[in-house]
């Protein structure tokens, strides 16, 4: 299973931005002298440890919420102390809370690896929302208002951008890489920073809650165990939005067989479905195919060319009936179709391709033959509809200002992949600790980490069943970044919200089995 965003390269350049302290929106100069004032300090040297705070209001749920917003950057250090890079950060912190002690803090990470937390911030869980139409799609002008569904009215929020991705950079050139970018080394040096942040804001006595997207799944499974273990900071929580394998096994007929109810359900959105499928609800349809999955494709294609030939072309029928690819093309492949000819062969024949990482998306390559799409369709509607978004919101409403690029995908390869071991550090972390509940979030018409497979990944966290009480799956009808759709939007914040007020214990409850 593929993690969420290609990997992309970019220059590395430093950063300094505006230290300064706004009390209110109304400006204690005339515009223009004020803008003036602030351009000409502006630099590309890197000040890893400042802040911008600014006060602020948004209504969810038809409740008025005071908040302070502090943007900055927080250091990273080594062992000796020596300044290694300055990650960029966003706290939102609400304003009318008497028992701070009490109220949960929601530590946010996007994924990649290499992207920033724009996703998640400026389009799910945080008080300020993108301009896109209900179904995700870029509109103009560009832009923010409010998010009346954020999660900021029981919970404040910090969304981390890991080094070299938005405003965070790695000071100096002989920095070694290998301490930020992989797996374990990641992991490693974000609980580290963690615990100083937490520590600089007073949060220690605060439930904790990560929520990671996509990569950004592999590295909080991670920091579970990591901040348990390395920083004796106990979670309440752990969501999963679009989970990556977790490092969880899976390999040939199974890996296989596992994308087929993600391509039902695409070709469900798409109506490619025969007519008594089509007619039928998206969840009367998936636990039909998801039967058929285990029960029989999977045992199927376990017997490889040994399978009997009428058998074979029994389960050829079936797989077509449910992908809405021919019985021909499923044979030329034995049975296993790769996710880039699905996304290609779909509706080939209209002249479209699908997304990969939401396949309500719509392509279109320079010709119809070939194996895969040209690009895909869904990462450049995103990145056409984020990257202004952010810019205009950091550097006008947030106040900090800098030169420096935000970068969406940034110079993190190579990646050190080895040793992944994080769906089983986050299953000893909740054996260790009683407290600590899990979520999953997913989208049906997410096809780079799909549906089928997060519950897979959740079926084997816990392969002896101990700790099932406390792990949760939900579907949207969206993909990747579910909560570009309005509906699923509402509905996955609202899932937050009761996963929170379920996982924060009563007072005087104990962490006990």
């Amino acid at each position: 299973m593929q993690v969420m965003f290609p990997l992309l390269l970019a220059s590395t350049i430093g950063l300094q931005q505006v230290q300064a302290q706004q009390q209110n929106k109304k400006a204690a100069a005339p515009v223009n002298a004020e803008k003036e004032d602030a351009l000409q300090k502006l630099s590309i040297n890197l000040n890893p440890d400042t802040t911008v705070t600014t006060f602020h209001e948004v209504t969810v749920k038809g409740q008025k919420i005071p908040y302070k917003v502090i943007a900055g950057t927080q250091p990273v250090w080594d062992q000796d102390g020596k300044v290694l890079a300055g990650l960029f950060y966003t706290y939102y912190e609400r304003t009318d809370v008497k028992d701070r002690a009490a109220r949960p803090l929601v530590i946010s990470f996007n994924g990649g690896p290499g992207t920033p937390s724009v996703w998640m911030q400026i389009a799910y869980t945080g008080p300020r929302l993108l301009n896109i139409d209900d179904e995700g799609y870029p509109v103009q002008p560009y832009g923010i208002h409010e998010n009346p569904q954020s999660i900021l009215d029981i919970a404040d929020i910090v969304y981390i951008d890991p080094a070299n991705t938005g405003f965070s950079r790695i000071v100096g050139k002989d920095v070694p890489r290998e301490k930020f970018f992989g797996v374990n080394a990641d992991i490693k040096y974000l609980a580290e920073w963690i615990n100083t942040f937490v520590s600089r804001r007073s949060r220690w006595a605060s439930p904790k809650y990560l929520v990671g997207e996509s990569y950004g799944t592999t590295r909080v499974s991670g920091l579970a165990l990591e901040l348990q273990n390395a920083q004796w900071m106990y979670l309440n929580g752990v969501i999963l939005v679009s989970p990556t394998d977790l490092g969880i096994a899976r390999s040939g007929p199974v890996d296989a067989a596992l994308r087929l109810p993600y391509f039902a359900a695409t070709a469900w959105y798409h109506k490619a479905l025969p007519a008594d499928l089509q007619q039928k609800d998206l969840n009367a349809v998936l636990p039909e195919v998801e039967d058929f999955t285990i029960h029989e494709l999977i045992p199927a294609m376990s017997q490889g060319g040994f399978l009997d030939e009428q058998k074979r072309k029994d389960i050829a029928a079936k797989m077509a009936r449910y992908s809405g690819l021919s019985e021909k093309v499923i044979l030329q492949h034995n049975l296993n179709v790769p996710p880039g000819f699905f996304w290609k062969e779909l509706l080939r024949d209209k002249g479209f391709t699908v997304g990969r990482l939401d396949s309500r998306y719509r392509g279109m390559d320079r010709e119809d033959a070939g194996d895969g799409p040209d690009y895909n369709a869904e990462l450049t509607s995103w990145l056409h509809a984020f990257t202004p978004a952010i810019n205009i919101y950091l550097r006008e409403e947030l106040k900090f200002g800098t030169d420096l690029k935000y970068m969406m995908f940034g110079p993190v390869h190579p990646w050190d992949r080895n040793g992944d071991n994080t769906g089983e550090n986050l299953r000893e972390a909740m054996a260790a600790n009683p407290y600590l509940h899990v979520m999953i979030q997913s989208g049906y018409y997410d096809g780079a980490c799909d549906y089928f497979n997060a519950k897979y990944s959740m079926w084997q966290l816990d392969p002896g069943g101990k700790l099932k009480d406390r792990l949760s799956w939900h579907g949207y009808r969206s993909g990747h970044m579910m909560y570009l759709r309005k509906d699923d939007l509402a509905t996955g914040n609202d899932d937050i919200r009761e996963f929170i007020r379920a996982a924060t214990p009563k007072a005087g409850q104990s962490a006990k089995y």
